[in-house]
């Protein structure tokens, strides 16, 4: 269609201009996407319309929310499929494939990520517009169900290099802020002008002046109100300005429908809700409703004249506002009637759990039957990954359900639900509904720590691991597995919470609880755990190195995913370096294959803190930034991560103490002290690089508050340099002692170097000579990179003020080479003007001329050296082909070669040789 032929909406010159630069863009190759956002009413399902009619060359997709489908899962996404599109999963890699076909519930087979869903949806719409440029419209986000807005959320936040645009519309105010953070245009009421031109557009025969200001002021430029209102209005209304009612925009367009409806015949209005209630459009099925409720099929006519619906392949209202004004217009009596007759029409063979809810929808009272069928589609939509779903069929269940005590188990298992669906208010109104019905002892116990897990999860607050150690307790003698689990919860509380929490009597009644003989690993941890945090280091070294081994030995599974951050904590308390990048690294490389996005964040933060330590600053950087990425995808909580530190070892004052900032008031705000203790280890890293010892002191002093889990290796080195430099000599043999109350029982040269480095900065003559040489020894055979270098600046430091400038040079030149080539600016600057003092001089490296890599371009340049395909590569980074396509193209250009085969020579060596990232 010809772009100029086609009309823009009225006063809407400015968003038509936007979306037409959407479509341009896609069409040129650069994925784009756009929100619109505004009130009922305000033309955002015309914009959509008028982008569908520009689209020239564009196949079209569209979807839109439904209210009463809210609970279904991935309903949104499979309307926006249809068909055609869904065909294309074929060509998918056969974990993606199965798992959206899974979740479509077109194969059996275990419960798929959803996030590995949402990669094949990425896939199947990016290979679409592989063949011709894609336009997916999508209106009433707000009533889309919330698996299907997570998928489409994440598609759009990875169009790069696709012939793909997107265009959402969601009604604004609403309680989330949906697709938050993507490109978006609010839509205002239009201007008086164009307002005034709108409503004499409708009203042809004139309108009373005095009226017509007021439509136009109460409407507040409301298209559609401007066009609906006047038709509710009397002669003597339009003639001489009696009020118009004070309602909402959405209340008075809403109100003006129904006018509409209650004046047609009562066999159109029965037919309007009955197509309203079948929110899907499916005319088979809406006809087939009718057909046994004995409402004629050409009693759609009246409703088609007034311009209210349309029969087309599927049934279409004017408005959202016109299917709600229909589906309420109805009594209640009739609402049963009328979806009764769909569960009748709907096959259960083909849809058992719309016809499921249509039956719930039907009864005025309890029914098992109905009950035990919602449990079953709760079951079904559970094992597609619809867990909003299972929620829902599960509440309804609950509502219906007889019997007290069934009702309270099913009220019980709903709210496990909703909570592992993330409503949290909505569990915590169902574990009220399940505390007044008869439970037993066991469910009473599991009402109690979902109540803990709930506190947890809204505010990790202080009082939240003594809630879970109660709700643990109590489940001793019932489930004991599961009493040890929530143990561990609380433990977890407690350690996260750090200097936050209140935790009295929490150890001690893990520590009793631990003593059971079983050999899971989760049991083994908290063996572990208790031991260290009840009785000390030395006493539970046995304890945990054995924990570690097992759960190294049983692999990822499903259960131990969840404590993978314990098993890096204990793994780092104990100096080995070896387990916790094995952990860490094993960890992003599964939740990387079954696309779990939701664990993959923190296991990219402790691979980059490990990729931080061998000096690849730009690894840890792609990873920091690609947790960062998905966390802001999926509108999770932030984590407390180390790109602060990382700001830090390169020098940015200013981007540490931003960052410092942040992570220190939403470590508070959170109740979690582990962000708290990040931000002030980080900058006293950046005081020491900067030679600030006394503010260094200060601040690592803060940051070791307590004796926190696996923090202190990182710390106590910091504070003990800091303490000597600063001349307190008392405050660094204390904290010596701390550190080699660990490091003397370990024989990783991790933790014999870092002891060697920090006894030498307190020691004197051949003492310290020999100490220092020892670190430096130890060190280099370790994977702290950074920290080998350290330890030669400080030896070379040593040396220079010992008289001894020619060996000094030594240490000191090899310090600042690779502090220099890693990017740690201040303490290569502080290596420069120490080796200037011993009368070399050290020019600083020149600003290299040739374009830098960015974080992502340097990850898929490391994944092409080593031989993967623009596909593989999308797969394990979650992007589509043609984005990894178009970065490959940057990235040798940036580079100045002409072939993947020169990646190898052409990426700095360094890098090469680092431990292959996850």
């Amino acid at each position: 269609m010809d772009v100029a032929k086609v009309s823009a909406p009225l006063g809407r010159d400015a968003e038509c201009v936007a979306l037409e630069r959407v479509l341009e863009a896609a069409r040129g190759g650069h994925g784009s996407v756009l929100v619109l956002r505004g009130e009922p009413g305000v033309g955002k399902s015309v914009l959509l319309d008028y982008a569908a009619a520009i689209a020239t060359g564009f196949a079209v997709a569209r979807a839109a929310g439904v209210e009463s489908e809210l609970e279904l899962p991935l309903a949104g996404l499979q309307q926006l499929f249809g068909a055609s599109l869904l065909d294309r999963a074929a060509a998918l890699a056969p974990p993606q494939r199965d798992a959206l076909r899974v979740a479509f519930g077109l194969l059996e087979g275990p419960v798929p990520d959803p996030f590995l869903v949402a990669l094949a949806a990425l896939g199947v719409l990016t290979d679409a517009a592989d063949e011709q440029p894609l336009l997916c419209l999508v209106d009433d986000v707000q009533w889309l169900d919330k698996t299907s807005v997570q998928m489409l959320s994440f598609v759009a936040r990875r169009l790069t290099a696709e012939r793909l645009a997107i265009v959402f519309a969601v009604r604004e105010p609403n309680e989330e802020r949906v697709l938050g953070g993507l490109a978006d245009l609010t839509l205002a009421g239009l201007n008086d002008h164009d307002a005034r031109e709108l409503l004499d557009s409708a009203l042809p025969g004139g309108l009373d002046q005095q009226v017509r200001d007021r439509i136009v002021a109460e409407t507040r430029g409301n298209p559609l109100a401007l066009l609906e209102l006047p038709r509710g209005l009397t002669p003597a209304e339009l003639a001489g300005g009696f009020g118009l009612p004070q309602q909402a925009v959405a209340g008075r367009v809403e109100a003006s429908f129904l006018r509409r409806i209650e004046a047609l015949p009562e066999a159109t209005q029965r037919l309007l809700f009955v197509a309203a209630a079948e929110p899907v459009g499916d005319v088979t099925l809406m006809f087939g409703a009718l057909e046994r409720l004995g409402i004629p099929p050409d009693a759609i006519s009246a409703a088609e004249t007034e311009g209210l619906i349309s029969l087309e392949a599927r049934v279409r209202f004017r408005h959202p506002l016109v299917r709600s004004a229909a589906y309420r217009a109805a009594p209640a009596a009739v609402r049963r009637r009328v979806h009764a007759a769909l569960a009748d029409a709907t096959d259960p063979s083909v849809d058992p759990d719309r016809r499921a809810w249509h039956r719930a929808h039907a009864t005025p009272v309890p029914d098992e039957e109905i009950a035990v069928e919602l449990e079953q589609s709760a079951s079904r939509a559970r094992s597609r990954g619809g867990m909003t779903a299972a929620a829902a069929f599960l509440e309804r269940a609950a509502e219906l359900t007889p019997d007290p005590g069934q009702r309270g188990t099913r009220a019980l298992a709903a709210a496990h639900a909703k909570f592992d669906a993330g409503a949290t208010d909505a569990a915590e109104a169902l574990l009220t509904v399940a505390s007044s019905c008869p439970l037993d002892e066991l469910q009473h116990a599991r009402v109690d720590r979902l109540r803990a897990r709930i506190a947890f999860t809204r505010t990790r607050g202080s009082d939240t691991p003594a809630m879970l150690s109660a709700a643990a307790r109590r489940l001793e003698p019932l489930d004991p597995e599961l009493a040890r689990e929530t143990h561990l919860e609380a433990l977890w509380a407690a350690v996260r919470s750090g200097r936050f929490a209140r935790a009295e009597g929490v150890l001690e009644a893990a520590d009793a609880a631990a003593a059971s003989g079983s050999v899971r690993s989760i049991d083994l941890l908290l063996r572990g755990l208790t031991t260290r945090l009840a009785r000390g280091y030395e006493p539970a070294l046995p304890a945990v190195a054995y924990a570690l081994d097992v759960f190294q030995e049983e692999g990822f599974r499903h259960e131990n995913i969840a404590w993978c951050w314990l098993a890096c904590q204990l793994a780092m308390d104990l100096w080995n370096d070896d387990a916790c990048a094995a952990i860490a690294t094993g960890l992003a490389a599964t939740a990387r294959d079954r696309g779990a996005l939701g664990v993959l964040p923190f296991a990219l933060n402790y691979s980059a803190a490990h990729q931080l330590f061998a000096g690849a600053f730009g690894v840890c950087e792609q990873l920091v930034h690609e947790a960062d990425t998905i966390t802001t995808a999926t509108s999770s909580v932030p984590i407390a991560d180390f790109a602060v530190l990382l700001a830090a070892w390169r020098g940015d004052r200013e981007r540490t103490f931003a960052l410092r900032e942040a992570a220190i008031a939403g470590g508070t705000a959170r109740g979690e002290g582990f962000a708290v203790e990040v931000g002030e280890w980080a900058v006293a890293t950046l005081h020491l690089g900067y030679g600030e010892y006394a503010e260094a002191h200060q601040a690592a002093q803060r940051a070791y508050d307590h004796d926190g889990l696996g923090f202190n290796v990182w710390v106590l080195p910091e504070l003990i340099e800091a303490a000597v430099r600063n001349g307190d000599t008392a405050a660094a043999d204390l904290a010596l002692t701390r550190l080699a109350e660990r490091s003397s029982l370990s024989t990783t040269p991790w933790a014999r170097g870092i002891e060697a480095r920090s006894r030498a900065l307190l020691a004197g003559g051949d003492d310290a000579d020999a100490l220092y040489r020892e670190a430096i020894e130890q060190l280099s055979r370790s994977k702290v990179i950074v920290h080998h270098a350290r330890a030669e600046l400080v030896y070379g430091e040593w040396l220079r003020r010992e008289g001894r400038r020619v060996d000094a040079r030594v240490q000191l030149k090899s310090a600042y080479a690779a502090l220099d080539e890693m990017g740690a600016a201040a303490f290569a600057e502080r290596a420069r003007r120490e080796l200037a003092a011993t009368g070399e001089t050290v020019r600083k490296r020149s600003d290299d001329t040739r374009d830098e890599l960015t974080p992502q371009e340097a990850q898929i340049a490391r994944m092409a050296r080593d031989g993967l395909t623009n596909a593989e590569i999308g797969a394990q980074l979650f992007l589509s082909h043609r984005t990894v396509e178009w970065h490959m193209r940057k990235i040798l250009g940036k580079l100045g070669i002409t072939s993947r085969r020169e990646l190898a020579d052409a990426l700095p060596e360094r890098e090469a040789e680092l431990m292959p990232v996850p």
